[in-house]
């Protein structure tokens, strides 16, 4: 099965599969990132994030493929602490929304073709039936959490997360691009999306410890750094294979929510 990067704002580097999850690798060679300075890779490995393929875009840094850390989320040296579930499971940020319970809106740009307002409403739904306390609804403008449309982020790239969620509400939503997702696939295009709302709401990858666990290529693992991790007791210690927050996958592969999804979930909300 090919492989994708979830949402990932940077294709993998000699990487011989096709990614994406957020790109998608093409033919064609991608402009030079900017560099990042020391300083900042010491500040982003201190919080517990990989510092591999760091990329510098306006108002902050993209790490682990499709995570923006802001400047001012940077600059606040917040403490982070993951969650996990079993040996590569789920993991969050310790910022999370706030007052709860909670009903966050959603809107999609009227530029989505009509598979993605379907889809936008079927992640929602996964979200809505998992009896959390914080629930969503998608409403015409004013959202708290939109879905923006863009015809190029960069070659190759599907989307950019807008971060996580500061001072107790959610990311501003995250950004689409229809044309390099190139699917019509309801579900497909769903599970990305709930990946992503899932970043907004302060999860992590799932694979984190070890991207190579989805995403193939050589082993990354970070350690826990100063965030360390806690194991949800009750859950099993292998690997989850099919979790919404792996950070790639297959081509038009759909991902519901699993029992150990739900457990972290729940756990959190």
């Amino acid at each position: 099965m090919k492989n994708l990067k979830l949402l990932s704002l940077l294709a993998l580097t000699g990487a011989t599969l096709s990614l994406a999850s957020c790109s998608k690798k093409e033919e064609t060679a991608a402009a030079a990132p900017a560099a990042v300075s020391q300083d900042t890779m010491a500040q982003i490995k201190a919080l517990g994030f990989s510092t591999s393929d760091v990329k510098a875009v306006d108002g902050g840094y993209v790490v682990e493929g499709d995570m923006l850390l802001t400047n001012e989320l940077l600059a606040s040296a917040p403490g982070y602490s993951t969650l996990r579930v079993g040996g590569e499971e789920q993991y969050r940020t310790t910022n999370l929304v706030g007052s709860l319970p909670r009903v966050l809106t959603v809107s999609i740009s009227s530029s989505f073709p009509s598979a993605y307002v379907s889809a936008i409403d079927e992640a929602i739904r996964r979200y809505n039936a998992a009896g959390l306390r914080v629930t969503f609804r998608r409403v015409s403008s004013g959202a708290e959490m939109p879905v923006k449309y863009s015809s190029n982020l960069g070659t190759g790239v599907l989307g950019q997360s807008g971060g996580f969620p500061s001072g107790g509400n959610p990311a501003p939503g995250f950004t689409l691009v229809p044309n390099v997702i190139n699917s019509t696939n309801v579900n497909y295009i769903a599970t990305i999306m709930a990946h992503e709302m899932g970043h907004c709401i302060g999860m992590r990858h799932t694979d984190y410890y070890n991207r190579a666990y989805s995403c193939g290529g050589s082993a990354s693992n970070e350690g826990a750094s100063s965030v360390g991790a806690i194991l949800i007791p009750g859950t099993p210690s292998a690997a989850e294979p099919n979790s919404w927050m792996l950070a790639c996958v297959g081509n038009g592969v759909n991902r519901p929510f699993t029992s150990n999804d739900l457990t972290a979930l729940n756990y959190i909300y």
